[in-house]
């Protein structure tokens, strides 16, 4: 059984999963769909969550929606931010996990990251 179909699984366990495995989608020019591979791993989570039935699509593009609307000034940059934060709040809401467990799975990111030699994949 995958730790994404695992109802007890963790938060930390299904980003590990989400982000180790997944292939990063390519656009025709061959040019990666992500900047950063942090993107990707929010990407996958949020689909892994959704398929899980865990949230519906209307109600994830409702909350990217309000996450986009908030900064009427960003020129489509800021994409994965707003996702980001969209997934946040869906975690929260659902009940999925609180503000503290995201802050600290955040700093795990963080100082996975720094830990982690330059072209190597980032491991929790």
């Amino acid at each position: 059984m995958s730790v994404v179909s695992d109802p007890r699984a963790t938060l930390a366990e299904i980003a590990a999963q989400c982000g180790a495995g997944f292939p990063t989608p390519t656009r025709n020019d061959d040019q990666g769909v992500f900047e950063q591979p942090w993107q990707a791993t929010a990407f996958a989570l949020t689909v892994a969550l959704h398929q899980k039935g865990l949230f519906s699509w209307p109600d994830w593009a409702a909350a990217l929606s309000r996450r986009i609307a908030i900064d009427a000034n960003d020129d489509g940059r800021r994409y994965y931010d707003h996702w980001l934060a969209a997934l946040e709040e869906m975690i929260e809401r659902r009940h999925l996990g609180s503000a503290q467990e995201l802050v600290q799975l955040r700093l795990a990111w963080e100082e996975a990251a720094e830990r982690t030699p330059h072209g190597q994949p980032i491991e929790l």
